[in-house]
This record gives C-alpha cells, structure tokens and sequence, in this order.
C-alpha cells in the first residue's frame, strides 16, 4: 500500500500545551497563601491525572500524546511554583492599597458617578473575574495600587477617563472567606 493512503501517526504531532496565565517579563510572581495552596493542589491534581495516565495502557498513542500534554502542563506549573514569592496580605499597610487588598471603589466623575465596585488583588493564576479577583499586573489594579483610604485616583479603562474615590480597603487573606480585619 502506498504511503499516501497511511495516516501519519498522531504521536509524531507534539501537544499544545496551553500557557499559563501571562507574567510580564521582569514582574515578580507575587501570590497570596490562598493562591499557592491552590497552585499546589493544581500540582497534586496534575500529578494525579499523570500517574493515571502512565497506568492506562489501552491505545499507546493516546497515552504518548497524553503523557506529552501533561508533562507539558507539570513543568510549565512548576517553574510558575518555583517562581512564586507569596505576600500574607494581613502584613499589608491598613490604609493604603496593596497585593492582597480588598478595595471598593465609588466614581466620583466620568463614566456613571456614584457606582460602586469591588475587587481584590492578586497573584495572576488565582485571577478570576467572576469571583471579583484582579490579577496585580490588570490595568485596573495598577491604578489604585499604592493609593491611601480616601484618595481619588483616575481609571483610564475605556475611551474616557474616570476619577474614583477609595472608600474601602481590606486586607482578609485574598478573598479566600476568611474573617478579615476591616479598614
């Protein structure tokens, strides 16, 4: 039979491995307590799912690829590990904006004054939108970073700028539900 008509074998064709979330060059890998425990037990789970995968043995092929992808996955985890410089953000300054901190935010001018919004600050693999968690490096938390109780800095998020007034910073482990102390 001639080659033409043989399917190349799928194992040749390496994984793609899907990157991390994005750390600019140069910026440290800040993370919270909260947002290592989960970055370790990504690696339990990882590690887990990879001796699972070594076991199966039904379709070589597969499990090659699957090995790949998963090797692909576990050193690219450990390097983001081994990079990690974790912040407790109950050593955070009480009234001024920092990693770790809850901030709620009320808009003073442009945009729609008087909204309120609330996030907090975190290391860029606990990043998560839905549940209110700005990575440190997001252009909303670099504005407010650094900005005491009280102040008005500008957001420049969209066409037109917005002056926002911090009304609310909170340090309580990252979001991670534990009871915090309030500022």
């Amino acid at each position: 039979m001639s080659r033409g008509f043989v399917k190349e074998d799928d194992a040749q064709t390496p994984p793609i491995i899907p990157p991390r979330a994005a750390l600019p060059p140069g910026t440290p890998n800040y993370v919270t307590p909260t947002g290592l425990a989960q970055l370790r037990a990504e690696l339990a789970t990882l590690e887990a799912e990879r001796a699972q995968a070594e076991a199966n043995r039904d379709n070589d092929t597969d499990r090659t690829h699957r090995l790949s992808l998963y090797n692909g996955r576990l050193a690219l985890l450990t390097a983001r590990l081994a990079s990690a410089k974790v912040v407790d953000p109950e050593g955070q300054p009480p009234k001024e904006v920092r990693f770790g901190a809850t901030v709620r935010l009320r808009t003073v001018s442009g945009g729609k004054v008087g909204l309120e919004r609330q996030f907090t600050i975190v290391g860029v693999d606990e990043a998560d939108i839905a549940l209110g968690k700005v990575a440190f490096v997001a252009p909303i938390a670099r504005a407010v970073q650094g900005a005491k109780l009280g102040e008005t800095v500008t957001l420049r998020l969209g066409p037109q700028p917005e002056e926002v007034a911090i009304i609310a910073i909170r340090y309580d482990g990252a979001g991670s539900g534990q009871a915090g102390r309030s500022r």
